[in-house]
């Protein structure tokens, strides 16, 4: 199989990297970032789950308002069961607010264009519209 990798940037204005780590890895807060169901683990090596299991995964290394890195997989014909991409996002502080930089590792060929996007549409812009109200 051949795989991908997402490379993304994006700064979420008047935020902080400890406000954006809460709203990524509190279940209640992500739930309502996503508009749907989130059961999230805080815990190194604990499960998550997002969308009813559509995107679930595992804690690799947490790092609170610094670093979140994941086995993550989702739910797609074109994502064999079995395939786990490693998923980085460090935060940092900027003037306007936080930086997210974003490296999905190992994401199947044919999945890349709409997991590409769905980050901008299903988390990015959200996060936006959450701190810039």
């Amino acid at each position: 199989m051949k795989t991908k990798t997402i490379n993304q940037k994006v700064v979420i204005e008047n935020s902080s990297p400890e406000e954006i780590y809460e709203v990524l890895m509190d279940s209640r807060k992500h739930a309502k970032l996503v508009d749907s169901n989130a059961e999230i683990s805080r815990e190194v090596n604990g499960k998550f789950s997002v969308y009813n299991g559509y995107i679930e995964g595992k804690n690799i290394e947490l790092e609170p308002g610094r670093k979140i890195v994941q086995l993550w997989r989702g739910d797609e014909e074109c994502w064999p069961k079995d395939h786990y991409s490693n998923l980085t996002i460090m935060l940092a502080k900027t003037d306007e607010g936080t930086q997210l930089e974003l490296t999905q590792e190992d994401v199947p060929e044919e999945c890349y264009e709409g997991f590409e996007k769905g980050w901008y549409e299903f988390y990015w812009e959200p996060l936006k519209k959450t701190f810039n109200k």
